[in-house]
């Protein structure tokens, strides 16, 4: 049946979610939805919408496994419920904890989405050493890591990279995880005085991950941060990461970039595509003058 002065429309497009196995949830006892755009404006009215609303996906790596672990007594606490089927020691046997990396002067530094979080299932010696243990964990649904997050943290565990642009042969995926753990390893430096000119290697900016790992060198040399998205750019920007405003950035092969970064959709990000004039625009307006080369 047809309403009269409404239509149905079909789109092509992605639901955003943080992750793969994000639920989106109807909300109840709803009979009428609103489209808003990003500055607030509405698209319109509707009775109903199908192909956004989402259950629980499963986890796609069902377990994890924990190997040549040297439990601590929180640990050890939940591995003496294993095999007990009782609600209190399912809840003992749960875990959530933040992933950190061991560096070889024996620190730690947080790397930025990592995170262990589901049941203990069991548990055996390790091959690894006398008195460490293997635990097998039912995880949680949640994305994980692209396996090659562990190699961009090899460039940190003997301290912060030492050359520039090692950062050139990622793909987006890696690019962007090299922004974080920049980001993870900051320095907390003073910021350089106003006025003050740094070089920015536009060669490899073939897309908006590439432009953060390149600034981020430009501002506080290899391996540096100076923010790995929009909101992050503009915080650095206000100064407390290495540089005060005014200052000059001179952007050397900036044509890689007016190439790469131009209007469209952004699949990967499931967003509109950040553009270089856009970058142009958002520096200006902090006081940086840009001398494209």
């Amino acid at each position: 049946m047809t309403v009269p002065e409404t239509v149905d429309i079909d789109l092509d497009g992605f639901v955003y979610v943080y992750d793969r196995t994000e639920a989106v949830t109807r909300p109840g006892d709803v009979t009428e939805f609103v489209l808003l755009g990003s500055d607030e404006r509405s698209y319109g009215t509707c009775r109903d919408v199908t192909g956004v609303f989402r259950e629980q996906a499963a986890p796609p790596v069902p377990q994890v496994r924990l190997l040549g672990c040297q439990p601590e007594p929180l640990l050890l606490a939940a591995l003496e419920t294993v095999g007990q089927s009782t609600k209190a020691s399912l809840r003992r046997r749960r875990i959530r904890a933040d992933v950190r990396m061991v560096t070889a002067d024996g620190s730690t530094s947080q790397v930025i989405g990592a995170g262990v979080s589901g049941t203990i299932q069991a548990s055996e010696p390790s091959r690894f050493g006398a008195g460490l243990l293997d635990m097998t964990i039912d995880s949680d649904p949640q994305e994980p890591l692209p396996a090659g997050a562990l190699r961009v943290l090899e460039h940190w565990y003997a301290g912060p990279p030492t050359e520039k642009n090692v950062w050139a042969g990622y793909d987006r995926d890696l690019r962007h995880h090299w922004a974080g753990a920049a980001l993870a390893h900051r320095a907390s430096t003073p910021d350089r005085p106003a006025g003050t000119t740094y070089n920015l290697d536009g060669r490899f900016v073939t897309d908006i991950e590439g432009f953060y790992c390149a600034i981020g060198e430009a501002i506080n040399g290899p391996g540096g941060y100076f923010g790995w998205n929009l909101n992050a750019l503009h915080d650095c920007l206000t100064g407390g990461f290495g540089a005060r405003t005014p200052f000059r950035l001179v952007w050397h092969d900036s044509a890689t970039a007016r190439a790469h970064l131009v209007t469209g959709y952004d699949r990967h990000l499931l967003s509109a595509s950040t553009t270089m004039d856009y970058l142009l625009d958002m520096l200006a307006e902090h006081q940086v003058n840009v001398d494209l080369r």
